[in-house]
């Protein structure tokens, strides 16, 4: 199912449905200030191993990134000392995922790592969706986007073709990126950007 939202005044109940389908542990794919991502409900494990099996991660591997709606909820999910804070706060909403040492209310899958990638997307949609959801979204990037042609990461209605029979709803939010987050590792106490993408951190 395809989706049309916007960047505001949308209608709630669209929004309601959506955030029904996520405490259902369903999935959805929407858009950020980066690319087109896949997620849900950040505190459903069942619904996060799905995405991990369509994507083919390795939660012990791999860090798992979660949206959270402000720097308020972030400290829930994970540590945040001062002048992360502060970095944080001057670079979100913004295209970065910080890496921090998570805390005991993420479920068990993420406390394989002890590490998650925070994400703020400056993308009103999601940000929306998250706060009423009241809880944080698991996020990654579509499947095989590497190796697809890029029309079909970036326009809704080729998305919802290809990906659309693996999740419950696609959300058309106009055309997507292209670029990656920035990566910052915040877990060493120095920042240290571990991927360059869309984002230029601006440092404390």
């Amino acid at each position: 199912m395809l989706l049309k939202l916007y960047e505001k005044n949308n209608n709630p109940q669209e929004l309601q449905e959506i955030v029904n389908i996520l405490n259902d542990g369903g999935l959805i794919i929407y858009p950020t200030d980066t690319m087109y991502a896949i997620g849900c409900h950040g505190l459903k494990e069942r619904a996060i191993e799905r995405i991990c099996r369509i994507k083919n991660i390795d939660a012990k591997k791999n860090n798992l990134s979660i949206i959270c709606y402000d720097l308020s909820s972030i400290s829930e999910y994970a540590k945040v000392d001062n002048n992360t804070f502060k970095l944080m706060k001057k670079n979100l909403p913004g295209p970065f995922t910080f890496i921090l040492n998570g805390t005991n209310k993420l479920p068990k899958i993420f406390r394989n790592r002890k590490e998650v990638g925070i994400r703020m997307p400056d993308c009103n949609i999601i940000r929306e969706i998250a706060q009423m959801l009241d809880a944080p979204i698991m996020t990654t990037t579509l499947p095989n986007y590497e190796h697809e042609d890029i029309e079909y990461a970036t326009d809704p209605e080729l998305i919802d073709e290809k990906y659309g029979s693996m999740v419950d709803l696609v959300i058309d939010g106009g055309h997507g990126g292209i670029e990656l987050s920035t990566v910052v590792d915040c877990t060493g106490g120095e920042p240290d950007i571990i991927r360059q993408g869309k984002g230029v951190l601006n440092d404390i």
